[in-house]
């Protein structure tokens, strides 16, 4: 168990990749991290592979692809007893050759389960522990593909995020609905309307929150991490040719231990301290770069679009609007 004056942050998602690498760095700034994983197993191996020091981290088990898990999750933290400091939304599923959705135990599109329906529970369910902090923070990660105010989500991308008018959810996105839009399922947009939907959350919850509650809410995109093994179900040339693209094309690259840093600082400094920001390292990822605030697309803070977007999904994770269970 953690010593008590060393701060204290939940990452989702932290067995391999950003959150794994996010979880040393905050580890190296002298806090204690609980690593909020589906495989425990994995966890603590990878835990071992970076020889994080052992008195700094716990493991417990969180499937956010399943509410019944996240609420188990949370009533087993909140038996422990601690002070919570910091809340790092980052665990993600990509599946982009998948044919026909898979379904979490809820029968929800899984990408959307497991990215977003499963943080926005949490970070309900966590409001109340985070508020007992001197100085909180809820961090989420967003994607340069879900933002095409930045340099790399101008790009043309097959399939972007868009939401449409929210038809699936409206119907209450079960089978045989598997987009938020209601349309004909495709796997690589389900992540990116995934993480758009991160994003909105963010500015809702800031809006909703932040002046009651002192939270920090804000969002960050570290860099393309190329070979994160979010990627690991992507076809295998796309694993091959995508980070050498990023490091000698577009330089957009960006390794998992420096992603981690830059996780680490959006949580723990002090020039990080503003809510309701999205956070960039840009395209250009060389090392020592500073973040600037980044601005999101109307997509992302067109504010009557995300108080629909939260009655839908607050309904769908059985919460009323103001984050109580029904």
């Amino acid at each position: 168990m953690s010593v008590q004056h060393h701060p204290l942050c939940i990452v989702t998602g932290a067995s391999s990749g950003v959150g794994l690498h996010s979880t040393k760095a905050l580890i190296d700034k002298g806090w204690h991290v609980i690593m909020a994983c589906r495989d425990l197993e994995k966890a603590a191996a990878a835990a071992q592979s970076l020889n994080l020091q052992r008195d700094m981290f716990d493991v417990m088990h969180l499937d956010l692809g399943s509410l019944d898990s996240v609420r188990a999750f949370h009533a087993a933290y909140r038996a422990q007893n601690r002070a919570l400091d910091a809340l790092v939304c980052n665990a993600a599923t990509y599946l982009p050759q998948l044919k026909v959705p898979l379904r979490s135990p809820d029968g929800y599109e899984i990408s959307v389960a497991t990215n977003y329906l499963g943080h926005f529970l949490l970070a309900n369910l966590m409001l109340e522990d985070l508020q007992k902090s001197p100085a909180p923070r809820l961090v989420t990660l967003g994607t340069v593909t879900a933002n095409s105010e930045e340099f790399g989500g101008k790009v043309p991308i097959p399939a972007p995020a868009d939401l449409g008018d929210f038809q699936g959810m409206k119907a209450g996105f079960k089978d045989p609905i598997a987009m938020i839009d209601g349309k004909p399922f495709k796997p690589g947009k389900a992540y990116k309307d995934s993480k758009l939907c991160c994003m909105m959350m963010s500015r809702e919850l800031h809006a909703r929150f932040h002046d009651r509650t002192g939270i920090v809410f804000s969002t960050l995109y570290p860099g393309c991490v190329a070979d994160t093994p979010l990627f690991r179900n992507a076809p295998r040339l796309f694993q091959n040719i995508f980070p050498w693209f990023q490091k000698k094309i577009t330089k957009g690259y960006v390794s998992q231990p420096l992603s981690g840093e830059r996780v680490a600082q959006v949580v723990t400094d002090p020039d990080f301290a503003r809510s309701g920001v999205h956070w960039s390292w840009g395209n250009r990822q060389e090392q020592g770069r500073k973040a600037f605030s980044q601005s999101l697309s109307s997509k992302a803070t067109d504010t009557t679009r995300s108080e629909t977007l939260w009655n839908l999904s607050a309904a769908l994770v059985r919460i009323d609007v103001s984050g109580r269970p029904l």
